[in-house]
Formats: C-alpha cells, sequence, structure tokens
C-alpha cells in the first residue's frame, strides 16, 4: 500500500509541471543573427523573449544570412531573423511580428532599416525616453510598403 501510495504523490506531482510544459512548447520559435557584440541586438531579443517567443541567435553577424534569405541590403539593420518563413530585419517591435504571423501576406518579411531610437532595443536608459518617428516596412521584393507607423511621440 506504500508504494502504490508512492506512485500516486510521484504521477501527481509530475502533472503540475504539465502547464509550464505546454505555455513552453507554445512559444514561437524566431532565430536570430547579430554581432556577437551588439548590445541592442541583445535588448531587441530580451525584448521578443518578454512578449513571449522563444529565441534562438547566432553570434556570427547578419549580412551573409540577410543576402541569403533575400532581404535587400536598403532595409539592412544590424540583426535579421526568421520566422516561420518570413525575414524580420531589425528593431521590429513583437506585435508587428505577431501582426505578420496573422495575417500571413506574401511577402519577404518586415524591416526597421537602420536603428531609429524609441524602438525595441533602441529605448534603454540611454536614450532618456526620446522616440523617433518610424516605420515597420512590409517588404515586397525590391518594394515595401508601410505596415505600421510610429509617429507620435
Amino acid at each position: 500500500m506504500l508504494r502504490r501510495d508512492a506512485l500516486k504523490v510521484i504521477a501527481m506531482s509530475s502533472l503540475s509541471f504539465l502547464p509550464l510544459n505546454i505555455k513552453a512548447q507554445n512559444k514561437t520559435l524566431i532565430e536570430v543573427w547579430k554581432s556577437p557584440t551588439c548590445g541592442c541586438c541583445r535588448d531587441w531579443i530580451a525584448h521578443l523573449e518578454d512578449n513571449g517567443f522563444e529565441v534562438t541567435h547566432y553570434d556570427t553577424g547578419n549580412n551573409r544570412v540577410r543576402a541569403h534569405v533575400g532581404m535587400p541590403q536598403k532595409y539592412g539593420s544590424c540583426h535579421t531573423a526568421i520566422i516561420d518563413g518570413y525575414v524580420i530585419e531589425g528593431h521590429v517591435p513583437a506585435k508587428d511580428i505577431r501582426k505578420l504571423l496573422k495575417l500571413k501576406p506574401t511577402a519577404v518579411g518586415l524591416s526597421v532599416p537602420g536603428m531609429p531610437v524609441g524602438t525595441p532595443g533602441m529605448d534603454g536608459p540611454q536614450y532618456q525616453g526620446r522616440q523617433d518617428p518610424y516605420d515597420v516596412l512590409l517588404i515586397l521584393g525590391d518594394n515595401h510598403e508601410i505596415f505600421t507607423s510610429y509617429r507620435e511621440n
């Protein structure tokens, strides 16, 4: 009888971890290529993780990957990511990535060219709350459309 009770306790305690495992499995995987020394890239990765993404990153730089996956250089930034067949270039907010994955447009992906202050990863205390206007672009080969505009402070 003691053995049966012990097995029941083990079985019940292992079930208590089930929601944690399910939650971890529901995270959306995104792969990021960046410089090993880039602090804003690390901050953008933290932004993604804080917003429910599971991030795998490679500290090998991103120029070769960007060219390989078809993101035109004119839309380039300091890191390149791939998620569900889309390319994410630069400091794109997590909510825009989620919107892209929901809408599933025919596109290369999203880009925030350059490194605008106030974007996720470029919003640390050293910027003292500064928020430059910027657009998240939907990349359609060599052309683009504005996907989301962040113009108001």
